[in-house]
Protein backbone atom coordinates (compact mmCIF):
# COMPACT_ATOMS: atom_id res chain seq x y z
CA UNK A 1 0.00 0.00 0.00
CA UNK A 2 2.41 2.69 0.91
CA UNK A 3 3.99 2.32 -2.26
CA UNK A 4 1.32 2.27 -4.35
CA UNK A 5 0.91 5.78 -6.72
CA UNK A 6 -2.83 5.43 -7.58
CA UNK A 7 -5.40 5.14 -5.03
CA UNK A 8 -9.71 3.86 -5.40
CA UNK A 9 -11.47 8.21 -4.91
CA UNK A 10 -12.46 9.03 -1.94
CA UNK A 11 -16.42 8.71 -2.21
CA UNK A 12 -18.92 11.91 -2.93
CA UNK A 13 -21.28 10.08 -1.20
CA UNK A 14 -19.96 10.48 2.58
CA UNK A 15 -20.80 13.51 4.90
CA UNK A 16 -17.33 15.96 4.72
CA UNK A 17 -15.91 18.50 6.62
CA UNK A 18 -14.34 21.29 4.51
CA UNK A 19 -10.87 22.89 6.08
CA UNK A 20 -8.86 25.91 4.96
CA UNK A 21 -5.95 25.39 3.29
CA UNK A 22 -2.69 26.93 4.21
CA UNK A 23 0.47 27.78 2.26
CA UNK A 24 3.63 27.26 4.97
CA UNK A 25 5.87 28.88 2.88
CA UNK A 26 3.49 32.39 2.77
CA UNK A 27 3.43 31.82 7.03
CA UNK A 28 7.20 31.74 6.85
CA UNK A 29 6.98 34.53 5.18
CA UNK A 30 5.09 36.34 7.18
CA UNK A 31 2.09 36.65 4.62
CA UNK A 32 -0.59 38.46 6.38
CA UNK A 33 -3.54 37.40 4.45
CA UNK A 34 -2.35 33.51 5.09
CA UNK A 35 -1.64 34.26 8.41
CA UNK A 36 -4.82 35.60 9.29
CA UNK A 37 -6.31 32.41 7.51
CA UNK A 38 -4.49 30.19 9.43
CA UNK A 39 -5.59 31.66 12.58
CA UNK A 40 -9.45 31.62 11.91
CA UNK A 41 -8.69 27.96 11.16
CA UNK A 42 -6.67 27.60 14.91
CA UNK A 43 -9.23 28.97 16.60
CA UNK A 44 -12.84 27.65 15.28
CA UNK A 45 -12.16 23.63 14.63
CA UNK A 46 -8.02 23.67 14.74
CA UNK A 47 -7.75 21.91 11.81
CA UNK A 48 -6.07 22.29 8.66
CA UNK A 49 -4.80 21.57 5.55
CA UNK A 50 -1.21 22.60 4.56
CA UNK A 51 0.72 22.26 1.33
CA UNK A 52 4.09 23.15 0.38
CA UNK A 53 5.94 21.77 3.34
CA UNK A 54 8.70 20.20 2.53
CA UNK A 55 8.28 16.87 3.83
CA UNK A 56 6.67 14.87 0.79
CA UNK A 57 10.19 12.96 -0.08
CA UNK A 58 10.54 11.95 3.77
CA UNK A 59 6.96 10.75 4.42
CA UNK A 60 7.32 8.36 1.25
CA UNK A 61 10.93 6.78 3.37
CA UNK A 62 8.67 7.19 6.56
CA UNK A 63 5.56 5.06 4.92
CA UNK A 64 8.83 2.49 3.56
CA UNK A 65 9.88 1.96 7.35
CA UNK A 66 6.54 1.72 8.11
CA UNK A 67 5.79 -1.30 6.19
CA UNK A 68 8.59 -2.93 6.89
CA UNK A 69 8.52 -2.73 10.47
CA UNK A 70 4.77 -4.14 10.58
CA UNK A 71 5.80 -7.01 7.84
CA UNK A 72 7.98 -8.50 10.75
CA UNK A 73 7.19 -11.39 12.28
CA UNK A 74 4.74 -10.58 15.41
CA UNK A 75 7.04 -12.39 17.94
CA UNK A 76 9.71 -9.63 16.80
CA UNK A 77 7.71 -7.20 17.11
CA UNK A 78 6.44 -7.81 20.53
CA UNK A 79 10.14 -7.58 21.80
CA UNK A 80 9.18 -3.57 21.61
CA UNK A 81 5.64 -3.14 22.53
CA UNK A 82 4.82 0.07 24.54
CA UNK A 83 3.45 -1.76 27.37
CA UNK A 84 0.72 -1.28 29.77
CA UNK A 85 2.41 1.68 32.31
CA UNK A 86 2.26 4.53 30.38
CA UNK A 87 5.15 5.05 27.81
CA UNK A 88 3.79 5.45 24.05
CA UNK A 89 6.89 4.78 22.34
CA UNK A 90 7.52 1.35 20.61
CA UNK A 91 4.95 -0.98 18.91
CA UNK A 92 1.73 -1.54 19.75
CA UNK A 93 -0.15 -4.32 18.44
CA UNK A 94 -4.13 -4.60 17.09
CA UNK A 95 -6.32 -5.21 20.02
CA UNK A 96 -3.89 -3.22 22.82
CA UNK A 97 -6.28 -0.48 23.25
CA UNK A 98 -9.95 0.70 23.80
CA UNK A 99 -11.91 2.30 21.34
CA UNK A 100 -14.91 2.89 23.54
CA UNK A 101 -16.19 2.65 27.14
CA UNK A 102 -17.64 -1.27 26.80
CA UNK A 103 -13.60 -1.72 26.78
CA UNK A 104 -13.99 -2.46 22.98
CA UNK A 105 -10.25 -3.87 21.04
CA UNK A 106 -9.02 -1.41 18.55
CA UNK A 107 -7.75 -2.88 14.85
CA UNK A 108 -4.74 -1.14 14.28
CA UNK A 109 -1.05 -1.85 14.92
CA UNK A 110 1.54 0.96 14.68
CA UNK A 111 5.18 1.87 15.15
CA UNK A 112 6.06 5.08 17.36
CA UNK A 113 9.32 6.36 17.56
CA UNK A 114 10.54 9.08 20.33
CA UNK A 115 11.83 12.19 18.93
CA UNK A 116 14.47 12.19 21.95
CA UNK A 117 15.57 8.74 20.93
CA UNK A 118 15.87 9.48 16.93
CA UNK A 119 17.63 12.96 17.91
CA UNK A 120 20.33 10.83 20.06
CA UNK A 121 20.71 7.73 18.11
CA UNK A 122 22.54 5.57 18.75
CA UNK A 123 22.40 6.08 22.25
CA UNK A 124 19.07 5.06 23.68
CA UNK A 125 17.28 7.64 25.61
CA UNK A 126 13.98 5.93 26.35
CA UNK A 127 14.02 2.71 24.47
CA UNK A 128 15.39 0.21 21.56
CA UNK A 129 13.59 -0.62 18.21
CA UNK A 130 12.87 -2.77 15.35
CA UNK A 131 15.91 -3.34 13.30
CA UNK A 132 13.84 -2.16 10.07
CA UNK A 133 13.50 1.45 12.88
CA UNK A 134 16.53 1.36 13.52
CA UNK A 135 17.92 0.91 9.87
CA UNK A 136 16.70 3.76 8.89
CA UNK A 137 17.07 6.44 11.89
CA UNK A 138 19.79 8.20 10.63
CA UNK A 139 19.07 8.41 7.02
CA UNK A 140 14.58 8.66 6.99
CA UNK A 141 13.40 9.30 10.51
CA UNK A 142 15.74 11.69 12.04
CA UNK A 143 15.73 13.71 8.96
CA UNK A 144 11.90 13.92 9.17
CA UNK A 145 11.52 14.62 12.55
CA UNK A 146 14.36 17.24 12.37
CA UNK A 147 11.81 18.84 9.62
CA UNK A 148 8.12 18.35 11.08
CA UNK A 149 9.64 19.44 14.15
CA UNK A 150 10.58 22.67 12.48
CA UNK A 151 7.22 22.78 10.94
CA UNK A 152 5.49 22.31 13.99
CA UNK A 153 7.28 24.78 16.28
CA UNK A 154 7.15 27.07 13.91
CA UNK A 155 3.21 27.25 13.25
CA UNK A 156 3.14 27.37 17.18
CA UNK A 157 5.06 30.39 17.37
CA UNK A 158 2.81 32.17 15.07
CA UNK A 159 -0.27 31.65 17.37
CA UNK A 160 1.59 32.78 19.81
CA UNK A 161 2.76 35.53 18.29
CA UNK A 162 -0.81 36.40 17.80
CA UNK A 163 -2.00 35.45 21.57
CA UNK A 164 0.50 38.27 22.98
CA UNK A 165 3.47 35.96 23.51
CA UNK A 166 6.82 37.37 23.42
CA UNK A 167 9.13 35.70 20.43
CA UNK A 168 10.04 32.40 21.88
CA UNK A 169 7.46 31.29 24.52
CA UNK A 170 6.09 28.63 22.60
CA UNK A 171 9.72 27.46 21.40
CA UNK A 172 11.20 27.56 25.03
CA UNK A 173 7.83 24.61 25.80
CA UNK A 174 9.15 22.78 23.58
CA UNK A 175 12.85 22.71 23.48
CA UNK A 176 15.01 19.58 21.60
CA UNK A 177 17.28 19.40 24.55
CA UNK A 178 14.05 18.13 27.10
CA UNK A 179 13.27 15.09 27.01
CA UNK A 180 9.55 14.87 25.77
CA UNK A 181 6.59 12.80 24.52
CA UNK A 182 6.87 13.83 20.97
CA UNK A 183 6.76 11.54 18.72
CA UNK A 184 6.26 10.21 15.21
CA UNK A 185 3.79 6.90 14.48
CA UNK A 186 3.27 5.16 11.63
CA UNK A 187 0.02 3.48 11.68
CA UNK A 188 -1.90 0.41 9.76
CA UNK A 189 -4.69 -0.10 10.03
CA UNK A 190 -6.46 -3.11 7.91
CA UNK A 191 -10.01 -3.13 6.13
CA UNK A 192 -12.73 -3.53 8.48
CA UNK A 193 -13.36 -7.01 9.64
CA UNK A 194 -16.84 -8.41 8.19
CA UNK A 195 -19.45 -7.96 10.84
CA UNK A 196 -18.05 -5.14 12.65
CA UNK A 197 -19.74 -1.70 12.74
CA UNK A 198 -17.47 1.59 11.87
CA UNK A 199 -18.06 2.71 15.79
CA UNK A 200 -16.49 -0.65 16.58
CA UNK A 201 -13.23 -0.26 14.22
CA UNK A 202 -12.71 2.90 15.24
CA UNK A 203 -9.54 4.28 16.90
CA UNK A 204 -11.60 6.38 19.73
CA UNK A 205 -13.14 9.57 19.56
CA UNK A 206 -10.40 12.06 21.18
CA UNK A 207 -8.28 14.98 21.30
CA UNK A 208 -4.89 15.12 20.98
CA UNK A 209 -2.42 15.07 23.90
CA UNK A 210 -0.18 17.35 22.93
CA UNK A 211 0.70 20.84 21.05
CA UNK A 212 0.19 20.11 17.47
CA UNK A 213 0.06 17.04 15.19
CA UNK A 214 1.80 16.87 11.47
CA UNK A 215 -0.79 14.22 9.47
CA UNK A 216 0.13 12.57 6.05
CA UNK A 217 -2.50 10.06 5.31
CA UNK A 218 -3.50 8.96 1.82
CA UNK A 219 -6.81 7.22 1.98
CA UNK A 220 -9.75 8.62 4.22
CA UNK A 221 -11.10 7.39 7.59
CA UNK A 222 -10.01 10.43 9.28
CA UNK A 223 -12.93 12.12 10.92
CA UNK A 224 -14.08 15.42 12.99
CA UNK A 225 -16.75 16.54 14.88
CA UNK A 226 -17.23 20.13 14.39
CA UNK A 227 -17.97 22.16 17.83
CA UNK A 228 -22.38 22.30 18.16
CA UNK A 229 -22.43 19.04 15.86
CA UNK A 230 -23.72 15.56 16.93
CA UNK A 231 -22.42 14.03 13.63
CA UNK A 232 -19.01 12.84 12.24
CA UNK A 233 -17.48 13.82 9.14
CA UNK A 234 -14.86 13.04 7.40
CA UNK A 235 -11.78 14.59 6.62
CA UNK A 236 -11.15 13.97 2.76
CA UNK A 237 -7.36 13.56 2.08
CA UNK A 238 -5.68 16.03 -0.77
CA UNK A 239 -2.61 14.77 -2.72
CA UNK A 240 0.72 16.72 -1.44
CA UNK A 241 -1.52 18.39 1.71
CA UNK A 242 -0.81 17.70 5.12
CA UNK A 243 -3.74 17.78 7.61
CA UNK A 244 -2.85 19.63 10.48
CA UNK A 245 -4.67 19.69 14.12
CA UNK A 246 -4.07 21.36 17.66
CA UNK A 247 -4.04 19.30 20.80
CA UNK A 248 -4.69 20.00 24.40
CA UNK A 249 -1.24 21.50 25.46
CA UNK A 250 -1.95 24.68 23.31
CA UNK A 251 -5.72 24.46 23.92
CA UNK A 252 -4.85 25.12 27.70
CA UNK A 253 -1.62 27.06 27.11
CA UNK A 254 -4.19 29.61 25.21
CA UNK A 255 -6.84 29.85 27.73
CA UNK A 256 -9.36 27.78 25.38
CA UNK A 257 -8.97 30.26 22.38
CA UNK A 258 -7.26 27.85 20.12
CA UNK A 259 -8.82 24.25 19.59
CA UNK A 260 -8.52 21.29 20.08
CA UNK A 261 -11.33 19.14 18.44
CA UNK A 262 -12.65 15.49 19.08
CA UNK A 263 -11.89 13.31 16.20
CA UNK A 264 -11.38 9.62 14.94
CA UNK A 265 -10.27 7.43 12.96
CA UNK A 266 -12.28 4.69 11.13
CA UNK A 267 -11.93 2.31 7.88
CA UNK A 268 -11.22 4.16 4.71
CA UNK A 269 -14.69 4.54 2.77
CA UNK A 270 -16.26 3.35 -0.09
CA UNK A 271 -14.11 2.04 -2.99
CA UNK A 272 -11.34 2.35 -0.37
CA UNK A 273 -12.36 0.11 2.38
CA UNK A 274 -10.67 -2.95 0.73
CA UNK A 275 -7.36 -1.73 1.19
CA UNK A 276 -5.01 -1.24 4.13
CA UNK A 277 -4.95 2.56 5.51
CA UNK A 278 -1.81 4.07 6.33
CA UNK A 279 -1.17 7.11 7.93
CA UNK A 280 2.10 9.19 9.69
CA UNK A 281 1.71 11.61 12.26
CA UNK A 282 4.92 13.63 14.47
CA UNK A 283 3.28 15.06 17.58
CA UNK A 284 4.73 17.98 18.84
CA UNK A 285 4.29 17.82 22.94
CA UNK A 286 5.64 20.26 25.59
CA UNK A 287 8.59 19.41 27.20
CA UNK A 288 8.19 16.81 30.26
CA UNK A 289 8.49 19.23 32.99
CA UNK A 290 6.19 22.13 31.45
CA UNK A 291 2.90 22.38 33.63
CA UNK A 292 0.19 22.47 31.38
CA UNK A 293 -1.85 25.87 32.58
CA UNK A 294 -3.35 29.18 30.62
CA UNK A 295 0.10 31.07 30.39
CA UNK A 296 -2.32 34.28 31.77
CA UNK A 297 1.00 36.02 32.94
CA UNK A 298 2.23 36.49 28.98
CA UNK A 299 -1.09 37.85 27.48
CA UNK A 300 -3.71 39.70 28.60
CA UNK A 301 -6.04 37.66 25.85
CA UNK A 302 -5.41 34.53 27.81
CA UNK A 303 -6.34 36.04 31.22
CA UNK A 304 -9.33 37.26 29.47
CA UNK A 305 -10.28 34.40 27.67
CA UNK A 306 -9.69 32.75 31.46
CA UNK A 307 -11.66 34.84 33.38
CA UNK A 308 -14.71 34.19 31.15
CA UNK A 309 -14.87 30.68 30.73
CA UNK A 310 -17.24 28.77 32.81
CA UNK A 311 -15.07 26.05 34.01
CA UNK A 312 -11.54 27.37 34.52
CA UNK A 313 -10.23 24.00 36.32
CA UNK A 314 -8.81 22.91 33.08
CA UNK A 315 -6.67 25.66 32.56
CA UNK A 316 -4.55 24.97 35.82
CA UNK A 317 -4.11 21.11 35.37
CA UNK A 318 -1.33 20.71 37.97
CA UNK A 319 -0.13 18.07 35.72
CA UNK A 320 2.85 18.44 34.04
CA UNK A 321 3.50 17.23 30.46
CA UNK A 322 4.58 14.07 31.29
CA UNK A 323 2.19 13.17 33.87
CA UNK A 324 -0.71 14.23 31.54
CA UNK A 325 0.83 12.05 28.82
CA UNK A 326 1.42 9.27 30.56
CA UNK A 327 -2.13 8.92 32.33
CA UNK A 328 -3.87 9.21 28.67
CA UNK A 329 -1.75 6.46 27.22
CA UNK A 330 -2.31 4.45 30.42
CA UNK A 331 -6.09 4.62 30.18
CA UNK A 332 -6.74 3.43 27.19
CA UNK A 333 -4.99 0.34 27.23
CA UNK A 334 -7.12 -2.91 27.05
CA UNK A 335 -5.55 -4.67 29.82
CA UNK A 336 -6.36 -1.41 32.34
CA UNK A 337 -9.68 -0.77 31.48
CA UNK A 338 -11.62 -0.79 35.13
CA UNK A 339 -15.10 0.34 33.54
CA UNK A 340 -16.19 3.35 31.83
CA UNK A 341 -14.41 5.62 33.81
CA UNK A 342 -11.07 4.59 32.74
CA UNK A 343 -11.81 5.20 28.65
CA UNK A 344 -12.88 8.33 29.62
CA UNK A 345 -9.81 9.21 31.67
CA UNK A 346 -7.85 8.83 28.71
CA UNK A 347 -9.85 11.03 26.28
CA UNK A 348 -8.93 14.82 26.81
CA UNK A 349 -10.15 18.06 27.07
CA UNK A 350 -13.35 17.95 24.98
CA UNK A 351 -14.14 14.74 25.44
CA UNK A 352 -17.79 13.83 24.97
CA UNK A 353 -19.82 10.50 26.42
CA UNK A 354 -22.28 10.72 23.16
CA UNK A 355 -19.39 11.42 21.17
CA UNK A 356 -18.52 7.00 20.44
Amino acid sequence: MPGLTKYPPFPDNVPTHPLLVVDYELLKAGDEAEVEKFWTAATSLGFWYMKNHGADELVNGMFEMGEETMNLPFEEKMKFEQGDDGMSFGYKAPGANATDETGARDFVEFINTSQDDALAFPKPVHRTYPSTVNARMEHTIRPFIQLSAEVNTTLMEILGKRLGFKEGTIAQLHRLDETSGSETRCIKSLPRPEGISEEKAALGAHTDFGSITFLHNRLGGLQVMPPGSDRWQYIKPMAGHAVCNLGDAMYIFSGGILKSNLHRVVPAPGAQAVLPRWSLAMFTRPGDSVVLRALTEESPVVAEAVANAPDKSIFNSGQTSKEWFARRVKNQRTKNQKGPTTWRQSRGTEHRRDAA
